[in-house]
């Protein structure tokens, strides 16, 4: 193997290239023997030749882009010899001449198997969602070698920090990837500072003018924070000395992204949010002794400071699932303000910054039990075995059972139960078997009797009563949180409709036989297409229990007449590109009339930054671009992406939902009203007040007609003596 770069670069390109090179070499963090720095060269200058004619849409040679992914591996997560080569070698099979085949020559069954997971699919016919297809790819590798997903991680990270030279569309495309799967992946790997970034730069694209004004704000109020947050330490750190104890101090600001979700979750203005910038306590210590240091460090802070108890987090105790330990505790500083404390110990905080890599370099030969990591690992594996060829669904699946945040549960025995946050009894009884979830009836929760629809908390106490009189029932859906519950109650209930068969193969015979038809299998398809019916288990069930009668098959095989629908057009003006160009924003070119639906979900109104996406056979979908439906959306199906502006005529108004709080004053509804209809002349849909103690919260459904029209409603609410705050709703 050459180990000179190929003339299609530069020199000052091959300069920069060999600097990259030294600079990956330098940061590898794991063992670098002569015959693994043999290898990783091996594959460096196989992947310059293998990409000399390659270029980035900024114009940059194409192999910028393996080094920085082999540098984010080496670096950021700590990953090692073979994970380098993959990282150099990852896009070679996808986008160069070489094949599959090439690099297990070359390099080995291993190298080829994780460059294999990071290859995507070529477009395939006859599937909804070539996303979808690439993702289940992805996390697919989690069964058999991590170290895809690791690598994909680094990719994504570097292909979002390059985002700038992408059009609009591949930019809320990605972002939205990003934020959907691969952030939240990031985190169930213990990869908190990766996920950070990733969440910030997704925000950047998805949402720029918050991202925007928040980060202004943050840079405005940093060096004041950051005066009164050493003063905080001060006092803490002559605590520490006096006590003998060896802790070191940090200040760590709080990224854009934590900032908005908190100021979204309290609904509060970046004023009122502390925790922009958090204090990390660090002691350096032996495993062993790591509980009782955190615990002396939070003793001596709350020697110091006054303790908001409600707020203490014992991530110690009951590790998250990600690997993830530490105290978390708010108290009271000099300045008035509450300040956020993080209290840890040195291997707490590798693992909290590198997660998987580091977790693996602290567990011992010695160390039997599994931690949250391993169970997650486990359960990931698991479901990636038992779920369908949907991919769609897998995901989706995916992220609801292994994404979300988790609660500790108990049975009766003192068992502890990992669940996703939001599960319900039903969850829980699936959770244990699918027999016990089939035959629930109710629920003693810390000895207090509950429906299954009962939504658990952190240490709540479970037991389960069952009946054999009870069988799983389709209305179990709307309770149910948990993927791998609703996948038992699926099985259950088609077990439990089996049983039915024979009975309605009767009953529709005699049915056919009284409306004078044959009872075939094309008969009986048609009336199951008419009922959205996939199952034939499913029809004969409802046909032996009476929900497909004969009036409903006489109706569908002998209808007596057609019925028409009314379809309600507006008038919709998408403004695109026409460029033919495989990178143009897929686009409408005319102005004219399109049927269209306005998200009910994040109700867009002209003026916002909207998204539209066109689904063929359905009216055009807008939705604002940060709204969390637009972002599924544009994860699985980027490209039916139509980024526009809209222009509906002006005579349209559109519903906007605001959620006012105000001290309860006489007159407040009527001055409230007034401005609304008389000085503004908005024609209000719904008004919904409730007073608690000496506060209103006012939900109002108004009709404007662009953001502006909106902006001035909301400036002029909070000129109101009484309004404390406005914010708008995003949804119903």
């Amino acid at each position: 193997m050459t180990t000179v770069l190929p003339d299609t670069y530069s020199r000052e390109e091959k300069e920069e290239i060999e600097r990259r090179h030294r600079d990956l070499i330098e940061v590898w963090q794991t063992r670098k023997e002569a015959q693994d720095l043999e290898a990783v060269d091996k594959a460096f200058y196989f992947a310059c030749e293998a990409h000399k004619d390659q270029r980035r849409r900024s114009g940059e040679p194409y192999i910028y882009h393996p080094i920085a992914v082999a540098r984010i591996a080496a670096h950021d997560i700590g990953l090692g010899r073979t994970s380098i080569i993959c990282a150099l070698l990852h896009d070679v099979v996808e986008d160069t001449k070489y094949t599959l085949d090439d690099i297990r020559e070359m390099f080995g069954e291993k190298v080829s198997r994780v460059v294999d997971g990071l290859t995507k699919f070529e477009q395939m016919d006859n599937v909804e969602s070539m996303q979808a297809e690439n993702f289940k790819k992805i996390i697919s590798s989690l069964s058999y070698d991590i170290r895809v997903v690791l690598i994909k991680l680094s990719d994504r990270l570097h292909n979002m920090r390059t985002l700038d030279s992408m059009p609009k569309h591949k930019q809320l495309k990605i972002a939205s990837e990003t934020s959907y799967i691969y952030a939240p992946l990031a985190y169930r790997l213990g990869l908190h500072a990766i996920r950070i970034e990733l969440d910030d730069l997704a925000l950047k694209y998805t949402n720029p003018t918050i991202y925007s004004n928040i980060k202004k704000r943050v840079d405005e109020v940093r060096e004041k924070r950051m005066g009164e947050l050493h003063d905080f330490i001060a006092p803490l750190d002559e605590a520490f000395a006096k006590a003998g104890m060896k802790v070191r101090a940090e200040i760590k600001e709080r990224s854009v992204n934590s900032i908005w979700k908190r100021m979204m979750d309290k609904e509060l203005a970046f004023e009122d949010l502390y925790g922009s910038f958090i204090v990390r306590l660090i002691t350096d210590c032996p495993k062993e002794q790591e509980r009782m240091e955190c615990w002396k460090i939070y003793a001596v802070l709350t020697d110091c400071y006054r303790p908001y108890t409600r707020k203490l987090k014992d991530w110690i105790s009951f590790p998250k699932a990600n690997g993830y330990e530490s105290l978390h505790a708010v108290v009271m500083g000099q300045s008035g303000n509450w300040v956020e404390v993080q209290i840890r110990s040195q291997r707490m905080e590798e693992i909290a910054e590198k997660g998987f890599s580091a977790y693996w370099k602290y567990k011992t030969d010695n160390d039997t039990t599994e931690s949250g990591f391993d169970e997650w690992l486990k359960k990931a594996q698991n479901l990636i075995g038992s779920e369908s060829d949907n991919a769609i669904e897998f995901v989706d699946n995916f992220k609801l059972d292994l994404f979300s945040d988790e609660i500790y549960v108990f049975t009766p025995q003192g068992k502890m139960i990992t669940l996703p946050k939001g599960s319900t009894v039903l969850d829980f009884a699936y959770n244990i078997h699918s027999e016990i979830g089939d035959h629930s009836i109710a629920a003693n929760v810390n000895n207090q009797l509950s429906q299954l629809d009962r939504k658990l908390t952190k240490g709540d106490q479970v037991e389960i009563i069952t009946s054999e009189a009870q069988h799983p029932q389709e209305k179990w859906f709307e309770f149910l949180a948990t993927a791998t519950a609703k996948s038992r109650l699926r099985s259950g209930i088609k077990e439990y409709r089996r049983t039915f068969r024979d009975e309605g193969e009767k009953k529709y015979e005699e049915i056919m036989r009284k409306l004078d038809l044959e009872p075939s299998k094309a008969n009986r398809n048609t009336v199951m297409a008419s009922e959205n019916l996939t199952s034939s288990i499913d029809f004969y069930y409802q046909v032996a229990t009476g929900r497909i009668d004969e009036r409903l098959i006489r109706d569908v095989l002998k209808p007596q007449s057609g019925t028409s629908s009314f379809v309600r057009y507006l008038t919709f003006g998408l403004l695109g590109n026409s460029n033919k160009d495989k990178d143009a924003t897929p686009a409408i070119t005319t102005s004219g009339d399109f049927d269209f639906n306005v998200s009910t979900c994040c109700n867009p109104i002209p003026g916002d930054d909207v998204i539209a996406f066109n689904f063929p056979g359905e009216p055009l979908q807008i939705h604002r671009s940060n709204c969390p439906k637009a972002i599924q959306l544009s994860s699985r199906y980027g490209n039916n992406i139509v980024k526009a502006k809209w222009q509906p005529k002006s005579e349209i108004a559109f519903l906007a939902e605001l959620k006012i709080t105000a001290l309860d004053t006489a007159g407040l509804l009527n001055r409230m009203t007034n401005l609304l209809s008389n000085e503004l002349k908005l024609n209000l849909h719904s008004l919904h007040m409730e007073a608690k103690q000496d506060v209103v919260e006012a939900a109002i459904s108004i009709y404007v007609h662009n953001t502006q029209e909106l902006d001035n409603l909301i400036s002029k609410l909070n000129r109101l003596k009484e309004v404390q705050k406005v914010v708008r709703k995003n949804s119903n």
